[in-house]
């Protein structure tokens, strides 16, 4: 099992490219299975996630190619002859659910294990299944699967969200294109990931009118066409990035990064004492003058404060000067990196969904773990300002979501490396 090394202590100075995002690819790729014809995805991310994903929808008889070094994914479901998503496949990764919809919608009927992923919480997918339900779907579940029916194909309706749910508006979203009628959905997430599958499903041929509000309208058609999309920059990763210079010092620029993509989270880093800058190429990062400045957050579906950058804004925090409260409103039991955190000499005290982070001068390198994704490169971002060597074990985690962290950061400076272990 891999392990990265870190001997903190410099600024980091360089520019470092931003992928594709990975959220916004693994909803992509099972647009596939809405149509016959040919998808072709570029900017893709290259990563464990994405090739989970890709067996995914190989086992269910969809062709996936990785073209020009994994950047290109060119997908065609024409020749599907298998409905069951197995366990074996799902229970890596959350976003599997979201063969679902898409299956249900063009043939009828799909059985699909129940998920996995971090553990960071429950995250039912009872949404996905009522929204659906809301289409006409029959559903059961049975020994650890959905087993989904829709003989008479799916009908348009009206579906609201009690609260925002990124995965059930996509797999919504993506089911009802093929729906008989109109199917409105109220409460919708908003996150750009949305607005990019909304993008792709129109360039297929869908009628979607509405992404990034709270309602989006979807008229649903015979038939959906073959397309090729850029999948949208990673706003996850770009924040990760941000925050390597705001935690070290010196400047780093994002190459591709828009400021639209984390406006909530550069409005913190600006009270924080971090310079955020719009360049041609991306965004320019720097801190301002001295320690970082201690900042309240409260995580928020989009355009708030995204759960994603938590654990990485935390780290940042760790190193301020005063006391920061950390809420979290997304997910229960997401604070599992700060033991790890506070093993570095960090000074934090957790109270179910609050976390309160007083500051300390310099954090010191020690052995940690991984918990999850977004523990992980937590950790990391620590290990660089902290004095001494810091290994990070259990970067199976890290790999799902960052490709090449040690290679990015280390061209900006950064003393990192990747230790692999037999």
């Amino acid at each position: 099992m891999d392990s990265i090394v870190i001997r903190g202590g410099g600024a980091l100075n360089g520019e470092i490219p931003i992928a594709g995002a990975k959220n916004a690819c693994l909803t992509l790729m099972p647009a596939t299975l809405l149509s016959e014809e040919p998808l072709t995805l570029t900017n893709a991310p290259r990563l464990s996630d994405i090739r989970t994903m890709t067996s995914l929808l190989q086992s269910l008889g969809a062709e996936v190619s990785s073209l020009q070094d994994g950047r290109v994914l060119a997908l065609s479901s024409h020749g599907l002859d298998n409905h069951t998503a197995d366990y074996n496949i799902v229970r890596k990764m959350r976003a599997s659910i979201l063969v679902l919809g898409p299956m249900l919608a063009r043939d009828g009927h799909a059985i699909v294990s129940l998920p996995g992923g971090c553990a960071i919480g429950a995250r039912p997918v009872d949404l996905h299944l009522k929204g659906l339900e809301a289409l006409g779907a029959e559903l059961e579940l049975k020994d650890g699967y959905v087993h989904a029916k829709a003989p008479g194909g799916l009908k348009g309706a009206e579906v609201v969200f009690p609260f925002v749910s990124v995965g059930a508006t996509e797999n919504v979203l993506m089911a009802a294109t093929l729906a008989k009628g109109t199917t409105i959905i109220r409460n919708a997430a908003r996150e750009p990931e949305i607005v990019d599958l909304a993008r792709c499903l129109r360039k297929m041929g869908a009628q979607i009118e509405g992404e990034g509000t709270e309602t989006i309208t979807i008229e649903g058609v015979d038939r959906l066409c073959g397309a090729t999309h850029p999948v949208v920059t990673d706003r996850i990763e770009l924040g990760t990035y941000m925050l390597a210079p705001a935690i070290t010092g010196g400047t780093v620029e994002c190459i591709g990064g828009r400021l639209e993509l984390v406006a909530a989270f550069a409005e913190k880093l600006d009270q924080a004492g971090i310079s955020v800058e719009q360049t041609e190429r991306g965004l320019k990062v720097s801190r301002r003058n001295g320690r970082v400045n201690a900042v309240d957050v409260m995580t928020e579906p989009f355009p708030g404060f995204p759960t994603d950058l938590q654990a990485q804004m935390m780290a940042l925090l760790c190193t301020a000067e005063g006391t920061s409260v950390l809420e979290e409103k997304i997910f229960e039991n997401r604070f599992m990196h700060a033991p790890e955190l506070m093993r570095m000499g960090a000074r934090i005290d957790v109270h179910g969904g609050h976390a309160t982070v007083t500051g300390v001068e310099r954090l010191k390198g020690a052995p940690v773990m991984a918990t999850d994704l977004r523990a992980s490169v937590s950790l990391i971002l620590a290990g660089l300002a902290a004095e001494g060597e810091t290994v990070v074990s259990r970067v199976y985690h890290l790999d799902r979501g960052y490709e090449r962290v040690e290679d990015k950061l280390g061209a900006c400076g950064a003393h990192i490396e990747r230790v692999r272990e037999e």
